[in-house]
This record gives structure tokens, sequence and C-alpha cells, in this order.
């Protein structure tokens, strides 16, 4: 049985119930839940999702603007309050997430210079949750309503591709890393730079 935490991820992935969980995954590590096991609950709840509604797995990922995410609108319609985007605040939250972006790229090049080059600590120091939601809310304060709906489902599928992330790079002492296991971890890679721009246009 999913416990809370878990439960509340997966119902994200409900049909029809975006708006009672637009903020679900922006708070999934509030009180004394840790970082493991927010991956472990994770992967279950996804895992959960795909046995429960095979219909539906697919239309729990965000693609082009308007494409099969009816939520997430084109940036260039996006209301923007433009004195709160050019605060102090929002101005180094976007630089934050820049930085997110540039270190998945660093990444994606380490692992072009070396298949076998352990990643996991990277990915643990740069792409802190809490901080990177931080950021992320910082700049949602920015947008409308309706706008935030979009880029609350953004931000979702930002924390999801960071927790595949870190564990499909994981690889056992001794074994090296396949060229399977080497193609997914740059397609989880390649997905979390989009994300990361799919989000940066709204904050142009």
């Amino acid at each position: 049985m999913l416990d809370t935490h878990a439960y509340s991820f997966l119902i994200c992935f409900v049909p029809n119930s975006s708006f009672l969980c637009a903020s679900t995954a922006l708070n999934a590590e509030k009180g004394s839940t840790s970082r493991i096991a927010f991956l472990q609950q994770s992967a279950a709840a996804v895992a959960a999702s795909v046995t429960l509604f095979p219909g539906q797995a697919n239309a729990a990922k965000y693609g082009g603007f308007g494409a099969g995410s009816p939520e997430v609108i084109d940036p260039k319609d996006a209301i923007v309050d433009e004195e709160i985007l050019k605060s102090d605040s929002v101005q180094k939250a976007i630089g934050g997430v820049k930085g997110y972006k540039q270190s998945v790229v660093d990444m994606k090049s380490a692992l072009s210079a070396d298949t076998q080059a352990d990643i996991g600590p990277k990915i643990r120091k740069d792409l802190d949750f809490s901080v990177i939601r931080s950021d992320l809310n910082a700049i949602n304060a920015a947008l409308d309503e309706d706008t935030q709906r979009g880029t609350d489902r953004i931000v979702r599928a930002i924390l999801q591709d960071i927790t595949e992330l870190e564990v499909s790079q994981k690889q056992k002492p001794g074994v090296a890393r396949s060229e399977t296991r080497l193609g997914n971890v740059c397609k989880k890679l390649d997905k979390l730079e989009k994300s990361f721009d799919d989000y940066l246009a709204f904050a142009k």
C-alpha cells in the first residue's frame, strides 16, 4: 500500500485531478520525508500509475506547448507581472534555474567524455529539490494564476525528471555502464534540459 506522500505524487497523474494537485509535487519534501524516501515513493507511485491507469500513462507527460498538455499555455500568451519579474529575488531565481540547466549540460559532456562517469554526486549537489523548488516558486510569483497552472505542471515534470535521472544513473560497484543504460541516462538528461528550457521560456 502507498503511503500518504507516494499517493500524493500518484494522484498528480490521475485523470482530471490537476486542480487538486497543482502544488503537490512542490511540497513533496515538506516534513521529515528524506530525499531517498521521496525517490523511493516517487518510483513506486509512477509504477503504480502505469498499472492502474495504463491508458493515461503518457498523458501525465507534457509535450510541446499545447500538444497533449492543455494546461501549459504558449509562453508568448502568458501574463507576466514585469515588476515582480524584474525584482532581485526573481532574477536571482532565474539565474539559479539557468545554472541547473548548465549543470545538466555539463553532465552530458562528462558522459560524452567518459561513458562510465559517476554523475550521481553532481546530481545530488547541483539539483537539490528544496533549492530548485524555492527558485521555481519565486519565478511563479511573477505569473498569473492561469499561467501558473501550466508552469506547475512543468515543475512537477522537472522534479520527476530529476528523480528518474538519479535512479537511472546508478551503477552496481564493478559493473560497467552498458550502452543501453548510457542511452537511457542521456535521454533523461535531454528531457530534463528541455524541461528547464520550457520553464525559462516563461521568464523572458
